[in-house]
């Protein structure tokens, strides 16, 4: 029975829009503007296409062997198509092939004609793959490929065409144009599984599995069906695939945040990690850097930073003071036992001062020393009165030097022993309580302008300073420390040990240890560099010397063709390792970023704004001019014989 709907009459009848119709509307907005066919090509909107056929294969294929079309600069579109032949018919047709091949071979033998190295190859071939495919070991599937590449012009599109069938020949594939059928080749490599073009050949199943591009010079999405950003650190492209490289160090499933580079000088280990650093910086990273060299001064000054330079005029760290923090909401927290923790510290301090470790009767003279100094200025044990002005060397020094007066010999000695960090030459690092607070977003601790013998104590107070940053329970929150020029600071034992310490415990405080070194025999030369490389789940190898590749090749575990890309890589090229994955890159930065991430010389001394020529002004004082100057070129320059420019330079030296 059928049942029909009835309307009353005047009545509108309801009306909708069938399904088909609804799809077709849908896949109108990927349907192009206009479409122009010609012989060899097409114009598909405002996009120039040509499509290929690949006729011939190689005779013998390894795994991934199809990779470099996938990782070809420009837009190709690859369409394989497979479709699996029965085993009865793969078998007569096989019979048929072998048939066909042995008469010729008999034909050609009959009339003494020379054997075709291309028919007894495919003769060896055939009995072989009946064979396998008799005992059943493998199966036959008819396989089409094609190829449509893109231009933006008819011009360019000539220029790809070139190109591809360059790269076509050099993997002995025979691509031929889909001539007269270019709408055909087109429709075949769209996502719709069309075979309009109908260029078959019978592959078997190892084959068939070698084209698969089940291997891929990128490393692997964290998450790939997400269509969000990639998270992480842009690194550079990908020298095999032209694509972005994004890590990140902070990511799930990263056992640990550190890193380690390594090259020889002048492969970009500097110019990479200030990228890293700059980088992270935008995504909220707290960031601390040791900097023995003084190359980060610009970039923190871009950036807002906090620029410690240790040895200048005027800038002091106090090791006395407590470790208290300030929270988010203002509240100021330290740890319960920071007295006690902070005493114990003085005890380091005063060692590396003093050159060596300090005998019992010394020991427990400075232990009551330093407890006294902080009771002169009112701090306890009880916690209140820890917000107090801490005390200073000086005061340390003069309550040795009265516990001395009154008989006690070790801390006379003690105090002696002082006198040049209090009253001496080397005074200037601890006169007076702590100028510059480590606090901020960039905190960077300039070395290099430190006196050799300033050099041990004045590093051991940045790496305290920097492990209490870190280690600081009331701000949990993700921080990079970066110690470029690792050499240096391993050359100090309290710089190994922290280096040590930072490498084991560093995860636990959610930070990571950036460690940059161009001295790589001695890193893996010794237990401490190579505990700090084994905990470093990050590793970037930039270009290596010949004489430190069999150590390299040896511990990363590379192979030929890695170990031949570090001898031959250019600068700022490099080998990102991570777990099981490894990547070869090349470092991009923008004007802005080369700007305040370069340490070329020549670069450097065409910057007007150049932060180095500010430290040399803090570190170098005007001595007037030579004693061969004349009188005419200090003239000249607007300055007297003495360097003055006018009478805001003289010292009024008599008081009339």
């Amino acid at each position: 029975m059928t049942t029909r709907a009835r309307t009353r009459r005047g009545q509108r009848r309801p009306t909708t829009r069938p399904a088909a119709h609804r799809a077709g509307h849908r896949a109108a907005a990927f349907t192009p503007d206009a479409l122009s066919v010609g012989a060899r090509h097409l114009e598909v909107g405002n996009e120039w296409v040509a499509s290929f056929a690949v006729t011939g294969f190689p005779r013998e294929v390894h795994p991934g062997w199809l990779a470099p079309l996938l990782t070809y600069p420009g837009r190709l579109d690859v369409a394989l198509h497979v479709e699996p032949i029965d085993p009865a018919t793969a078998a007569a047709r096989l019979k048929k092939q072998l048939a066909k091949l042995e008469s010729g071979r008999r034909h050609t033998a009959e009339h003494g004609r020379l054997y075709d190295p291309q028919v007894e190859a495919a003769t060896e071939d055939a009995y072989d793959l009946s064979s396998r495919v008799a005992r059943g070991e493998g199966k036959l599937f008819r396989v089409g490929l094609y190829l449509t590449i893109h231009a933006p012009s008819e011009r360019a599109l000539a220029d790809e065409v070139a190109a591809l069938r360059s790269l076509a020949a050099s993997l002995l594939l025979d691509a031929k144009h889909t001539t007269y059928r270019s709408l055909q080749g087109w429709v075949s490599t769209l996502p719709m599984g069309l075979d309009l073009i109908g260029m078959r050949r019978t592959f078997d199943t190892s084959a068939l599995a070698a084209a698969f591009p089940f291997t891929s010079p990128d490393l692997p999405a964290a998450d790939p069906t997400s269509v969000a950003a990639p998270s992480g650190v842009l690194y550079g492209y990908n020298v095999g695939s032209q694509g972005l490289v994004h890590w990140d160090r902070f990511g799930e499933g990263m056992h640990n945040h550190n890193s380690v580079i390594l090259g020889r000088s002048g492969a970009g280990k500097s110019y990479l990690v200030k990228l890293e650093l700059l980088r992270s910086l935008y995504r909220g990273i707290e960031i601390a850097v040791v900097d023995p060299e003084d190359e980060y001064a610009r970039l923190a000054s871009a950036v807002g930073g906090t620029y410690v330079h240790l040895g200048a005029a005027g800038v002091r760290l106090n090791p006395f003071d407590l470790p208290i923090h300030t929270r988010p909401d203002g509240r100021r927290t330290a740890p319960k036992d920071a007295l006690i923790r902070r005493s114990l510290f003085l005890h380091t301090v005063i060692a590396v001062l003093v050159g060596g470790e300090l005998e019992a009767a010394e020991r427990a003279a400075l232990d009551r020393g330093i407890a006294a100094t902080y009771q002169q200025v009112g701090i306890t044990a009880d916690a209140r009165t820890w917000t107090r002005p801490s005390p200073t060397l000086r005061t340390l020094h003069d309550q040795l030097a009265t516990a001395g007066q009154a008989g006690d010999r070790a801390a006379a000695e003690l105090a002696a022993r002082l006198h040049p960090y209090v009253e001496g030459a080397f005074k200037q690092l601890f006169d007076g309580p702590t100028t510059t607070q480590p606090e901020g977003h960039l905190v960077v601790f300039s070395l290099r302008d430190l006196p050799d013998e300033l050099k041990p104590i004045g590093t051991l107070l940045t790496l305290d300073a920097v492990w209490r940053r870190v280690s600081n329970p009331a701000i949990r929150r993700p921080r990079l420390v970066v110690v470029d020029e690792a050499w240096l600071l391993m050359k100090e034992k309290s710089g190994a040990e922290f280096l040590f310490r930072m490498a084991k415990a560093s995860r636990k405080h959610w930070a990571g240890l950036t460690v940059a070194t161009q001295d790589t025999a001695d890193v893996l030369g010794n237990d401490l560099g190579k505990a700090v490389v084994a905990n470093a789940a990050t590793q970037i190898l930039l270009r290596q010397a010949s004489q430190a590749i069999d150590e390299i090749t040896q511990t990363f575990d590379l192979s030929a063709g890695e170990r031949q890309f570090l001898l031959s890589a250019d600068r700022g090229q490099g080998l990102l390792s991570a777990g099981t994955q490894r990547v070869a890159f090349q470092s991009i930065a923008s004007p802005t970023e080369h700007h305040l991430v370069t340490s070329n010389p020549a670069e450097l001394a065409g910057y007007e704004d150049n932060a180095d020529t500010g430290d040399t002004e803090q570190s170098y004082v005007d001595l007037g001019w030579a004693d061969d100057t004349t009188d005419e070129q200090a003239y000249a320059a607007g300055t007297d014989e003495f360097g003055s420019a006018g009478p805001d330079d003289d010292i009024e030296l008599d008081a009339a």
